[in-house]
């Protein structure tokens, strides 16, 4: 992290922003994703006076932001196909509608808590889409979440600095606390799911 340091601040400012904006568009697509760490970097940048705030803030909402809807366009288009048909023999087509109607209900609540778990990000703009969410305000959702989460990255990042041991603790934590939580609630919903179909089939004939 020290050499990759060095390196950003060895380059242009705008090659920084290009690559902030980079790694936030690829997170949606391809996760994991070092975009957090790289939004970070930036923010360190920021507080030795290599790049703006302002500037990187805007640059990793971007990047943020248009992934999201690519991936989110990428559910609209092929979820259906690739999901509703069965092709994915693992998950039942139950389920699916199940997560259709929870997008349907929660959708844009969801989108808005989106930025702040880690590895989700792909998960919900797929579905977001999938469940035709509607586009201009999933878009304004996911780009307010973006900025917040964005904004606590490169503050970190400020002032922070170079203490890579210290970020990449802080953040190993925070995703272990997140992906511990998005578990639970996953548990519970499928608890919640397959209890409702053993009382719908022991019904009365």
């Amino acid at each position: 992290m020290q050499d990759f340091f060095q390196y950003l601040n060895s380059i242009d400012p705008l090659v920084v922003y290009a690559l902030v904006l980079g790694f936030a568009l690829v997170e949606n697509l391809f996760p994991p994703s070092p975009s957090d760490m790289m939004i970070i970097a930036a923010g360190s940048l920021v507080g030795i006076g290599k790049v703006d705030f302002v500037a990187t803030l805007l640059f990793a909402t971007a990047g943020s932001t248009i992934g999201f809807v690519i991936m989110y366009k990428v559910g609209d288009w092929f979820g259906a196909n690739i999901l509703e048909q069965g092709k994915l023999k693992f998950i039942p087509i139950e389920a699916v509608h199940k997560v259709e109607r929870w997008f349907a209900r929660y959708g844009y609540a969801i989108i808005v808590i989106n930025r702040f778990l880690t590895g989700t990000r792909a998960v919900v703009s797929f579905f977001a889409g999938m469940s035709e969410l509607k586009l201009p305000m999933t878009t304004l959702l996911c780009a307010v979440s973006a900025l917040a989460w964005n904004a606590v990255l490169i503050t970190i990042g400020f002032y922070l600095g170079q203490n890579w041991d210290r970020i990449s603790l802080l953040l190993s934590t925070y995703s272990q606390l997140a992906t511990a939580v998005a578990i639970i609630i996953v548990v519970l919903l499928v608890i919640r799911f397959v209890l409702s179909r053993r009382s719908a089939g022991a019904g009365p004939a």
